[in-house]
């Protein structure tokens, strides 16, 4: 079908994408089908490094380091040296290889190369990466949400994952964008070091700030979630469940270097941020496996962009295996005295590029349904 300007119409290559009949699968067989962080992995996205570099005028980079100064040491902006990609791309091949040797299905995003700052009304910025889409995707149920990020130099990242995020939606999953904050100077806290980087004037947080234990979700409000983004995040999951706040927990960025939720009844824990204090309400029900300190490597010369706990961003991918950091032995032996198995892998380039195992991928499906973990 051709419309008045001899062009093919818009509805006529829709059906012949999907088929003139043909509608959105059940949700049952939707494949973002996801309610925690340990049941069997059957599809998975991973991350990309190709044209990473850090912003050199992201207002959210400077707020952030201003805060939390360890956490970008000696970092200049610019492209990451081709080394480095090439490097991390290798290690992420094997992981990919030991993933479908399970029988994991694995999706890439397609990186983007910005020549020139992205720009909104409001302000410009070089762009970052697609090296984690944890941070930019959140999925729950058979949703998967784009979050609203703390970074101006990653407001457009989630077109790298946009053919992914069709596919989804057209075999039944449901596909949602948190509204588009503004990331005016104003919402970031560039003068009191005390007071988190970001004000309550809009919803603002990195997917990577939640992790997921059935009914419950837990939020971590710091310099990459505000609590005014965990309000949005309630409204729109419902009652079906209860996002809970985690407030003087960790100040800084995202949530998985310091909680690892490892199966029913057992929470991995950053012995330098949890106490039996401060660790979350229903888990202080669960027994506790302190994480021992992290063995510290060091590949480049870059400076680091995150933390030695980037050590525990392991990943599981069922109740007992879990992908870790093979330089984590300590870790590992106390895994695997808890009846985990432990696929060791690496990541050369993980600090410096501020991305573990549980960081570069996004679990969109595992076996399970939901259920409720807590009384």
């Amino acid at each position: 079908m051709q419309n008045a300007a001899g062009k093919q119409s818009v509805s006529t290559t829709f059906h012949e994408r999907i088929g003139h009949d043909a509608m959105p699968e059940k949700s049952n067989l939707s494949p973002v089908h996801v309610y925690n962080e340990w049941d069997p992995v059957e599809e998975i996205i991973v991350g990309a490094p190709q044209y990473a570099a850090l912003p050199h005028n992201d207002k959210g980079f400077e707020a952030i380091q201003r805060s939390t100064k360890d956490l970008f040491q000696a970092l200049s902006s610019g492209a990451y040296p081709q080394k480095i990609i090439e490097e991390t791309e290798e290690d992420i091949q094997l992981f990919i290889a030991e993933l479908q040797k399970l029988g994991i299905i694995v999706r890439r995003p397609d990186p983007i190369q910005h020549n020139d700052d992205i720009k909104t009304l409001d302000w410009a910025a070089s762009h970052f990466f697609c090296y984690c889409p944890r941070d930019v995707l959140l999925a729950i149920g058979t949703t998967i949400i784009e979050s609203p990020n703390v970074f101006r130099s990653r407001y457009f990242e989630t077109f790298a994952y946009r053919n992914i995020l069709v596919d989804y939606m057209l075999k039944g999953s449901k596909w949602i964008s948190a509204p588009k904050p503004r990331l005016l100077d104003e919402g970031y806290n560039l003068s009191d070091p005390k007071s988190l980087a970001l004000r309550d004037l809009e919803p603002v947080f990195d997917a990577a700030n939640i992790i997921r234990a059935g009914r419950d979700i837990f939020y971590l409000v710091s310099d990459s979630g505000n609590e005014m983004g965990l309000l949005w995040l309630q409204s729109i999951l419902g009652d079906d469940y209860r996002v809970h706040a985690c407030r003087n927990l960790y100040s800084s960025m995202h949530i998985d270097s310091t909680l690892g939720l490892l199966r029913p009844g057992l929470v991995l824990i950053n012995p330098t941020r949890v106490t039996p204090d401060n660790i979350p309400e229903p888990l202080k029900k669960w027994d506790t496996l302190v994480a021992p300190e992290m063995v510290e490597i060091k590949y480049s010369e870059m400076g680091s962009f995150s933390t030695p706990w980037l050590g525990m961003n392991l990943l599981m991918l069922s109740p007992t295996l879990a992908v870790v950091d093979k330089h984590q032995k300590p870790l590992i032996k106390l895994l695997e005295q808890q009846g985990i198995d432990v696929l060791p892998l690496l990541l050369r380039h993980g600090r410096t590029l501020g991305g573990g195992f549980h960081c570069i991928t996004l679990d969109v499906r595992r076996r399970g349904r939901l259920e409720n973990y807590f009384s």
